[in-house]
C-alpha cells in the first residue's frame, strides 16, 4: 500500500510540474486607446480608397482626390504611434489588398469588413467618410481628454472633406450631426466663493491653444476645474471679440457678403449667451463682457480676410475646451468646434485637416511601410459606443 501510495504521488508531482500554467488573458486596452485604433484603422482604409480614385482621374478631380489623399495622410499619422509602423515593420509583408479590406465597421461594432476587390467610387467615400467624421466624434465624447480633441478634430477634418467631396462630384451631401439641445441651468447652488471655496482664477492655467505639438496623442492638457473654468473663459472672450469685429465688419461690408455676415454674427451672439450658460452650469465665473476691441487697419480696410482670421481663431479655443471638460459641456464644445470650422471656410479659409489642433508635421511618427495598413485593431478591438 505504501508503495502504491509513494507510485502515485510520484505520478501526480509529475503531471502537474508538466502542465504548463494557463496564460492569463491580456487586459482589455482602455477606450481611448480602442477609439484611437479604431480611427487609425478607418483612416487608412479611406486613404487607400482616395488614392484609388486619385490614380484613374486627372485634372480637378484629380486634385480634389490627392487633397483628400493629404488630408487622410495627415490624419493618420496624429493618430498613429511609434509602435504602429514598428509592428509593421517586424509583420511579414502583407498580400495586396483591396482598399476597403480590413477595416473595422464604421458602426464601431467590433465587425471587421470583409476583403474585396471592388473598386472605389465617389459615393461610397463619401459616405465613408462622414460615417467615419460621425463616429470620431461621438467616441471624443467620452476619450480621455488629449484624445478627445484628437478625435473631435480628425472627425471635424472627415466631415468636412465628405461634404466637399459631395458638392464637387455632383454626389449627394450627407448630413451633418445634429447640435446638442441647449443646456439649461440645473436648480443646484454654486459653492460660495467668500465662504472659502473660491473657484480659481480664470487666468492662472489657462493653456495655451496655439502651442504647436508633435505627437498629437502625446499632449493631454492638465486637467481640473481651473483649466476647464479658464478654457470656458476663453471661449467666452473669443466670441465677444469675434461678436465685435462682425458688427465693424457690417458698415463695411458689401453685396452678399453682408447677409452672411448678419447671419453668422446672431450666430455667434448665440454663442457668447451658450458659453456664459455653461460657465454657471459648471459653477465657473463668467468673465465680463469687453466694451471694444482693437482693430487693425487691414482688418477695416477689407474685413472679409479678417473674419476668416477671426472664425479661424476660434478653432483651438474649442479644441481646448474638448479636452478639458466633460459631459454636456464637451458635447456642446465639440459641435462648435464643427460650427467654426464650417464658418472658417465659408470666409475661403482653410481649417486644415484636424480643425482645433495645432500640429508639426515633421514630428508625426511616419505610416506603415505597405501600402495596405496592418490594422491596428487587432490589438485594440474597435470600441463599443453606447
Amino acid at each position: 500500500m505504501a508503495l502504491i501510495a509513494f507510485s502515485a504521488l510520484l505520478v501526480l508531482s509529475l503531471g502537474f510540474a508538466l502542465i504548463p500554467p494557463t496564460a492569463p488573458e491580456p487586459a482589455v486596452p482602455p477606450f481611448s486607446e480602442q477609439a484611437r485604433a479604431s480611427a487609425l484603422a478607418e483612416t487608412m482604409r479611406l486613404r487607400a480608397a482616395s488614392r484609388q480614385l486619385a490614380q484613374d482621374a486627372s485634372g480637378a478631380q484629380r486634385q480634389l482626390y490627392s487633397r483628400t489623399v493629404t488630408l487622410l495622410t495627415i490624419q493618420a499619422r496624429a493618430l498613429a504611434l511609434p509602435a504602429d509602423a514598428a509592428a509593421a515593420n517586424a509583420s511579414p509583408a502583407p498580400e495586396a489588398a483591396a482598399p476597403d479590406a480590413a477595416a473595422p465597421s464604421p458602426t464601431g461594432s467590433g465587425t471587421a469588413a470583409p476583403p474585396s476587390a471592388t473598386t472605389a467610387t465617389v459615393p461610397a467615400l463619401v459616405a465613408g467618410l462622414s460615417a467615419s467624421g460621425k463616429l470620431r466624434l461621438s467616441h471624443a465624447a467620452t476619450a480621455d481628454g488629449g484624445m478627445a480633441r484628437l478625435l473631435s478634430s480628425v472627425g471635424t477634418g472627415q466631415l468636412l472633406q465628405a461634404v466637399a467631396l459631395a458638392q464637387a462630384s455632383g454626389t449627394p451631401v450627407p448630413a451633418l450631426p445634429a447640435a446638442p439641445a441647449p443646456l439649461n441651468k440645473p436648480a443646484v447652488a454654486c459653492p460660495d466663493p467668500s465662504a472659502g471655496g473660491a473657484e480659481p482664477s480664470a487666468g492662472g492655467a489657462e493653456p495655451s491653444a496655439g502651442q504647436t505639438t508633435g505627437l498629437a496623442t502625446a499632449s493631454a492638457p492638465a486637467t481640473g476645474r481651473a483649466s476647464e473654468t479658464a478654457a470656458l473663459a476663453r471661449v467666452v472672450r473669443t466670441e465677444s471679440e469675434t461678436v465685435y469685429g462682425y458688427q465693424v465688419a457690417l458698415t463695411r461690408l458689401d453685396g452678399p457678403a453682408v447677409q452672411q455676415a448678419r447671419d453668422l454674427l446672431a450666430r455667434h451672439e448665440a454663442l457668447v449667451g451658450e458659453a456664459e450658460t455653461h460657465s454657471r452650469f459648471n459653477c465657473a465665473p463668467v468673465p465680463p463682457r469687453e466694451p471694444g476691441y482693437t482693430l487693425n487697419a487691414a482688418f477695416l480696410k477689407n474685413p472679409a480676410p479678417g473674419l476668416a482670421s477671426l472664425e479661424a481663431g476660434t478653432l483651438p479655443v474649442y479644441g481646448d475646451l474638448v479636452a478639458l471638460s466633460e459631459g454636456p459641456t464637451r458635447a456642446w464644445a465639440i459641435a462648435s468646434l464643427l460650427g467654426a470650422a464650417q464658418r472658417s471656410i465659408l470666409w475661403g479659409s482653410d481649417p486644415g485637416p484636424v480643425p482645433g489642433l495645432v500640429l508639426d508635421t515633421s514630428r508625426l511618427p511616419p505610416l506603415p511601410p505597405s501600402s495596405s495598413p496592418a490594422d491596428p485593431s487587432s490589438a485594440a478591438p474597435p470600441p463599443q459606443h453606447s
